[in-house]
This record gives C-alpha cells, structure tokens and sequence, in this order.
C-alpha cells in the first residue's frame, strides 16, 4: 500500500492504523455481534444493525456508532488492554460520550471537566471521554500531550536537567509555542495541555490549579523524606492512545485510573530515565547507598518509598493501590474472564509489579496479549500492528479457525512491509 504524502507529513495519520475496506467490515461486524451476545440484543435487531453497518461502509467507508456501542467498547477495550492490571472493574468504566466537541477550547474545557469529576471527592472514578472518530481521511483533534498532567523537564546549562527528564522535548514545544514557565522553576511545574487541531495546529491551554491535588510526599516515620519536598499529583490520564472500536479509530479518547503506588515510587521519582531520585532518598531514610556496604540499599529504599507514597495518598483521602493490592485484583479479574468463557489478554512485562514481583502472585501467571479489538493503541508501527478479530468465543470449525490464522500472519506481514523506513 502506498503512503501519500499527507500521510508523512502528518504525525497523526502516521500512528493510525491503515484497514481495507474488507478489514474495516470484519472488525465492525464481529463488533456488532460481541456486542449483542453480551447486551442480549435480539438477533432480528442484530442483522439489522448489520445490515446498515454493511451498507454505510459501501456508500461512505463510515459508519456511527450507538451512544451503547460506543461505551460498551470503550469497555471492552480497557478489558482487552494487555498492559492494564487493573481490569477487575472495566463494567463501571464511565463514558462520556463528546463526539460533537470539535472545537481545541472545548475539547480542553472538557478534558480540565473529567479531571474535576474523575477525582471527585478522592476517591477517585474511572472515566473515559471520547471525542470524534476518523472518518476516511479526515483526522479530527487530538491531544498531543501524553498525559494530561505532567511535570516540565528543563535543561539546567550545567548538564542535568530540573524535574522529569521523560518530558524535556515537551517542554520545549510548549515553550516555543509560548507557555511561560513559573519564575523561579521548580521540578514540579505542571505542563500546558498541548492540543491539535484538525488542520494540525498546535493549541496551549494551562491546567487550572484546581484540577491537580498535588500530594506531598511524606514518611509515616522517617521525617526526612518530607523535606526533599517530593510530591506527585492525584488522577493519572493518558491522553495519546488511540480507541479503536468495530473498525472506528478515535484518536482523542483520554481516560484514567487510579495509582499503584510503584508507579510513583518506583519508576516516576526514582527511575535514572525520570527523576532518578533513589540516592537522595535513601540518605534520607538514613541508608547508605553504597554497594559493597548494603548491596540490598535499591531494594530497601523502594519499599520504604513505597511505604511513604501509599501513605502520602491515604493521608490525603485520594485513592491509590499497593502493588499486592493490585496483583489481588488481577487474579480475580482473571477468575472471572476465565468463568465468562473469555481468555484473558496480559502482556507479562507490563502487568508485573516492578517491586517485590516475585511475590506477587502475578508474576507466576502465564500469560498472552490476545491483540483483540476493540483495543487501545499507541502506533500502527508498534502494538496497533498486532490487533485483529479475536474469533474464539464464535463457534467456528477447524477450516475457519486455519484461514483466521493465515489471514492475521498476512496481516502482520503486510503492515510491517508498509511501515516507513
């Protein structure tokens, strides 16, 4: 397949994934029937819903789904998303339907909405809002920001850098297009939400303070870790990812959870590639981080930071997960994917604990990234190459189950031969 050069130059259209017409109806009709096996919608009204679906991919390549569709997909996505331990609860996802908000002020007046409602009252909601699909070549807005917030990243002229090293080239964008950092800097300033629009200009909003609920970070015995002067903010979106459901790619669909405490302690503030703090915490807890004193230093550090994160967010009344906790819910969710029929999609590397992994009863799970739509995905370069129909739960004779197989390995081979480079 050829790559014009609209699609080069534009960096959206690069991540989307390319389908044919007869890839786009497969996925929107095995969608419809997943769909009315699990709402118990009459087969009458399904070949019907079927029928429409074939006709306006025909007549137009597109077709529109159902306020149900959309949030029963977005749904199953989160269900079918390998990298996410915490599925347990992916029926009380909450989906707020902003197809017709195209505008970058209103889309960014939304998003800074959902993170309001989303924390609530601490306890934190898991939401999801979705804004327009791509319809044929028309690629609609989009949130370049990875995340909703995020902390700034700056080059000190000493080498090093002040605050999150993941988002130094983000912070220059936003300051070249005119974001003004707070005076004097900290490693603790929350980015502008950088939004793009369909013609794919830029647009800077800067995030009302009421929307982060920083949590400082503290010790429940050691008093040193408070005066590093730590902290992380309370409801992680991610905004960059692509919602792919029935065919249907929509690109702007940020949504969040909630935090496992190692996602703070023991990657974001202490990762060499974030923050790399681990040193200065450890003297603080009084350790010393040395290795031919205490070789085991790292591995007390972390589980005493965690111990110190987990009890920074109960103090504050905003919800956040034990690694434990987590790993717990994940088996559970595993049960109940198992007793529904379903084999439950996991990507090893992703749903094990960084902390303590081994005794986490996740880390002996076999597990497979089942691919299946609808899903979420970065780019069509990466994991949005490997999502396909999953046809398991239909009931299919060997001779379909063998071309499934044939059709996916053509797939993979003709995506990755038209990737560019």
């Amino acid at each position: 397949m050829a790559i014009d050069s609209k699609t080069r130059s534009d960096p959206v259209r690069r991540r989307l994934r390319r389908l044919t017409t007869g890839e786009r109806l497969e996925e929107a009709l095995a969608f419809i029937r997943q769909f009315a096996r699990e709402s118990g919608m009459p087969d009458t009204a399904r070949r019907q819903r079927e029928q429409a679906i074939r006709h306006a991919l025909k007549a137009e390549g597109h077709y529109v789904h159902s306020a149900e569709e959309l949030a029963f997909g977005a749904r199953v996505a989160w269900r079918n998303h390998s990298r996410c331990i915490g599925r347990l609860f992916w029926k009380s996802l909450d989906v707020i339907d902003c197809r017709d908000v195209t505008t970058p002020d209103a889309v960014a007046a939304q998003l800074f909405q959902h993170m309001r409602t989303a924390f609530g009252d601490g306890r934190i909601r898991s939401m999801i809002t979705i804004f327009a699909p791509v319809v044929r070549d028309a690629v609609p807005i989009t949130i370049e920001s990875p995340q909703i917030l995020q902390y700034a990243g700056y080059l000190l002229p000493e080498g090093g850098v002040l605050g999150d090293r993941q988002t130094v080239e983000l912070t220059r964008t936003v300051a070249a297009l005119g974001w003004q950092p707070p005076a004097p800097q900290t490693g603790f300033d929350i980015l502008p939400l950088l939004v793009r629009d369909a013609s794919g200009r830029r647009h800077v909003y800067p995030v009302p303070p009421d929307i982060v609920h920083a949590v400082p970070i503290a010790h429940p015995q050691r008093k040193d870790i408070a005066s590093l002067d730590l902290q992380w903010f309370a409801v992680p979106c991610v905004a960059n990812m692509v919602l792919t459901i029935g065919g249907i790619d929509y690109p702007c669909a940020p949504f969040n959870g909630h935090y496992m405490a190692t996602e703070i302690a023991s990657r974001d503030l202490t990762d060499e590639r974030r923050y790399d703090l681990l040193q200065p915490i450890a003297k603080a807890l009084g350790l010393v981080a040395d290795d031919s004193d205490d070789p085991l230093w790292r591995d007390t550090a972390l589980t005493e930071f965690n111990r110190a994160v987990l009890w920074s967010f109960e103090r504050a009344g905003v919800s956040i997960l034990s690694h434990h906790e987590a790993s717990a819910q994940y088996m559970e969710f595993q049960k109940l994917e198992q007793a529904a029929g379903r084999v439950p999609s996991g990507d090893w590397s992703w749903i094990v604990p960084p902390q303590a992994s081994a005794a986490c009863p996740v880390f002996h799970l076999p597990m497979v990234d089942e691919a299946a739509v609808p899903n979420f995905y970065l780019s069509r370069a990466t994991d949005g190459a490997a999502l396909y129909v999953n046809h398991r739960l239909e009931r299919r004779n060997r001779w379909h189950r063998r071309v499934d197989r044939l059709k996916r390995r053509w797939r993979r081979w003709v995506r990755q031969r038209d990737l560019p480079g």
